[in-house]
């Protein structure tokens, strides 16, 4: 039961005595796929989410006219981790940004905020913003999918370096990757991993500026390092996710 497919109205179907026995429909981009690319057949067993943490288990019982009928006989109600990991990424030339994005996901990130930053050479004015948010929010579908994730990480709109700063001073942690910062992102102390989130903030190619770690550094974000080495753009904040999920005791 390798595949896993998300459906909006999943949960109003899920009856209220737990599920068991209930037939659901799969409708929808994600029904095409499964049946004329995966080519999903009666008796198979899937899976099936809302993308907010239901996931229902079940065999299926039709395929026809462009639906998957499935009758559960599991149902999964998956929650939200504390801390929020939330990968903070800036734009970045060519498809770089999206395979952090993509890898992220597939590494557990939470949420994802792309980030104008001031060295980005991509740079998302008016309706390109728009439809970089939904390019973005395509890559974690696709890759939340694929990694049988319960749920779909959010993308949130365009931040500024000052919208970075805000939200730590509603209380998220932020923590500035950056290769000649003093303190290892390994060596995480009682704050970080209290509830909350913690906001990994990952520069663009040509790295961060110094205005910019001025900015977030008045706001009390931290900066530390992966290693001894300079990481790309499109690796450093999966790297980071991945010490972060060790460090958290969820690996």
């Amino acid at each position: 039961m390798a595949h896993l497919y998300f459906d909006s109205t999943l949960a109003t179907q899920v009856a209220a005595d737990g599920g068991h026995g209930t037939e659901v429909v799969l409708r929808g981009p994600d029904a095409r796929h499964a049946t004329t690319v995966a080519r999903v057949r009666v008796g198979e067993r899937l899976r099936l989410g809302d993308g907010y943490g239901l996931v229902v288990h079940g065999a299926v019982t039709a395929v026809e006219g462009g639906e998957v009928r499935l009758e559960v006989d599991l149902v999964e109600h998956v929650d939200v981790l504390e801390p929020r990991i939330v990968l903070v990424q800036a734009l970045a030339k060519g498809d770089r940004d999206e395979l952090a994005v993509q890898a992220a996901t597939e590494l557990g990130v939470d949420a994802v905020i792309p980030w104008q930053s001031a060295r980005s050479i991509s740079r998302w004015n008016d309706d390109k913003a728009r439809k970089g948010r939904e390019r973005w929010s395509t890559i974690v579908r696709e890759a939340s999918k694929q990694s049988l994730r319960a749920r779909i990480p959010e993308v949130d709109a365009l931040a500024t370096t000052r919208d970075l700063a805000a939200r730590a001073a509603d209380g998220a942690v932020l923590l500035v990757l950056d290769p000649l910062a003093e303190h290892p992102l390994s060596a995480l102390t009682a704050p970080e991993r209290g509830p909350g989130e913690v906001l990994l903030v990952v520069g663009p190619e040509g790295g961060i500026a110094e205005e910019e770690f001025a900015t977030l550094s008045a706001a009390g974000a931290r900066r530390v390092r992966l290693g001894s080495t300079v990481l790309r753009t499109s690796t450093a904040g999966p790297a980071a996710i991945a010490v972060l999920q060790a460090a958290l005791g969820r690996w």
